[in-house]
């Protein structure tokens, strides 16, 4: 039970990465239009957050499920509705037409710079909040051993490591980003139905 956990709360963040978000935008831009090494940085950045969220809630979930067992509940609701509302987001995305336009970070230069933006953007973006209280719905039970959530965050740092720094190697290369746009709604359409499925499993749940 404990290792199907792990793993669904490995697979919603990993599909996360692939939903846009300001983050994910801001990692793109920068290596479009200024260079690959302020990308990684900001990828960086935006992944030493995913840390600093991925840590507040384990420790603050862990802490309430031991307290209140029944705020389960309430957690799982509120997972479940986001996984929804992005499923919605990627399905209205994907209907339309758009093009990724590049843009410079504002005031920013050199590459702890660009690190230090990451982080800020990270952890002022409340889908960052959601997405763990929705990741850690999936992968913990009440009956779950404290260690668990540590695994979840562990693994779930290098899959952020490890896609942001990919977006920002990808998106430095024009054919990339021009198969991506080619490729964009089907993509977002196939989001959109795994963020369906998601939502519906963890509504349903037992656990």
């Amino acid at each position: 039970m404990n290792l199907t956990g792990i793993l669904v709360a490995y697979s919603i963040f990993f599909v996360g990465i692939f939903s846009p978000g300001p983050n994910i935008l801001a990692v793109i831009n920068t290596s479009m239009s200024v260079d690959r090494p302020s990308g990684k940085a900001l990828a960086m950045g935006i992944a030493s957050g995913s840390f600093l969220w991925g840590m507040l809630a384990w420790l603050g979930l862990t802490s309430l499920l031991v307290a209140f067992s029944s705020l389960m509940v309430l957690i799982k609701i509120t997972g479940a509705v986001y996984l929804f509302w992005l499923a919605i987001k990627a399905f209205r995305s994907a209907a339309t037409r758009k093009e990724l336009v590049a843009q410079k970070l504002a005031n920013t230069s050199g590459l702890y710079d660009y690190y230090r933006r990451g982080l800020i953007i990270q952890m002022t973006n409340p889908k960052a909040a959601l997405t763990w209280t929705a990741t850690m719905a999936l992968g913990l039970s009440p009956s779950a051993p404290w260690w668990i959530g540590g695994i979840i965050v562990f693994g779930t740092t290098i899959i952020s490591f490890v896609g942001h720094i990919g977006y920002a190697v990808a998106f430095s290369t024009r054919p990339m980003v021009n198969t991506y746009l080619r490729a964009r709604r089907w993509i977002e359409a196939s989001l959109g139905i795994f963020f369906c499925f998601a939502s519906y499993k963890l509504l349903t749940s037992k656990n």
